[in-house]
């Protein structure tokens, strides 16, 4: 039996890889779960699987989770450092699904156990990417994309050397927004922006969707993970997210991954890497689709694209910066404290703020330089929406 562990079960990349493992519960050993404030449901995974703990990551709730695990013999932790604890524990696959910053310290403990990872938090190859690809060869561990535009790069990868790569495109939906006037962006509300055309996800990670901000941060994991020149990464708007990636060769040859939007697709290829297994996704009918559409995304829309070029061009911890920043500015818009558009101008202005301060983003890439200008990132795009908002 292969021993798993899912960090950041209660969300949707967690549900979905839940999904799979439920249906063949004799192959796999499950070692620990955790989640956030959904007790009820990591509770109910963690009984129906068979954990050996969970653990939910707000320390307040360990009591209501202790006793939704009450005589089930699983056992029961909570706060920040269980969360990392339980990445300790010997497993032969984890997958990283804790959103944000928080999935750094778990995921670098996951990879000194020499274990392979999956990989759906980009927040800690934004932020960390080097370091994490440094402490992944130094234990001989394995680090498989989960990200359904990076799945689809590393398969069509398989057995290309990289140096035959010429370009690599990497497909975003759109979002919510992208048909929207640009005048009326600024008055797009919070439920707007919450509900994505195409994929039912997160409320923040629809939010990222509309403004692009995934797809930024898609392009920068893309940079750290695959070790290209920045300026061979593209962006292709493509409303139908069914070609997530495309690979071009030094001879004009294209690799396109097709398949439906069900992160299942990803997750199956990472748990059952290097094999293919079936997998309960949808298979496409071509000729029902008809066509493909594709446009280049406008970076006045999507202000996200352009910064992140930025933060590739200006390297060190910027991308630790533009992900705090990023979250912050996120936090303030679900609590009204900022119009949508005002987003993109917090990151900016926290990465400028931070550039014009000197030495924090050249710093060395140790763990507690980045989990630092984490934190500073933060209290500066706090105090950039506390103007903002007057």
């Amino acid at each position: 039996m292969r021993r798993v562990s899912i960090f950041g079960a209660t969300g949707s990349i967690g549900q979905n890889t839940i999904d799979l493992i439920a249906r063949a519960p004799e192959e796999y050993e499950v070692v620990a779960l955790t989640g956030a404030s959904n007790i009820k449901q990591l509770a109910a995974d963690a009984i129906a699987l068979k954990a050996q703990v969970a653990v939910t990551a707000d320390a307040a709730l360990l009591p209501d989770l202790r006793d939704a695990l009450q005589g089930s013999g699983v056992e029961a932790a909570a706060g920040a450092q269980a969360i990392t604890e339980a990445a300790s524990r010997p497993a032969d696959w984890i997958m990283s699904a804790i959103v944000g910053a928080a999935g750094l310290a778990p995921g670098m403990e996951a990879l000194r156990q020499g274990t392979t990872l999956a990989l759906a938090n980009k927040e800690s190859l934004v932020c960390a990417g080097q370091l994490l690809l440094d402490t992944a060869a130094t234990h001989n561990a394995d680090i498989l994309p989960v990200d359904s535009e990076h799945s689809a790069i590393f398969q069509a990868l398989v057995g290309e050397p990289m140096d035959a790569v010429e370009r690599i495109i990497i497909t975003a939906s759109g979002g919510a927004f992208r048909d929207w006037p640009l005048e009326d962006l600024p008055n797009a509300t919070l439920a707007q922006a919450s509900s994505h055309p195409n994929w039912d996800m997160g409320q923040r990670i629809t939010i990222d969707s509309a403004s692009m901000f995934n797809k930024a941060m898609e392009v920068i994991e893309t940079e750290r993970f695959f070790g290209v020149n920045p300026a061979m990464i593209e962006v292709l708007v493509h409303p139908q997210s069914m070609i997530h990636a495309l690979v071009g060769f030094y001879d004009g040859a294209l690799m396109a991954h097709v398949g439906p939007p069900d992160m299942r697709h990803a997750i199956g290829y990472a748990l059952h890497h290097p094999a293919r297994r079936h997998l309960p996704v949808e298979r496409l009918d071509l000729a029902a689709i008809g066509s493909f559409e594709f446009r280049t995304p406008d970076e006045v829309r999507w202000p996200a694209l352009r910064i992140a070029r930025e933060v590739m061009d200006r390297g060190g911890l910027s991308g630790a910066v533009f992900n705090a920043a990023k979250e912050t500015a996120l936090d303030g818009f679900i609590a009204g404290h900022l119009k949508f558009t005002d987003m993109s101008d917090i990151v900016a202005a926290t990465l400028d703020r931070l550039n014009a301060a000197g030495g924090h983003i050249d710093d060395m890439m140790t763990l507690d330089n980045v989990l630092e200008i984490d934190k500073l990132a933060r209290e500066t795009a706090r105090a950039a929406i506390l103007k903002t908002a007057r």
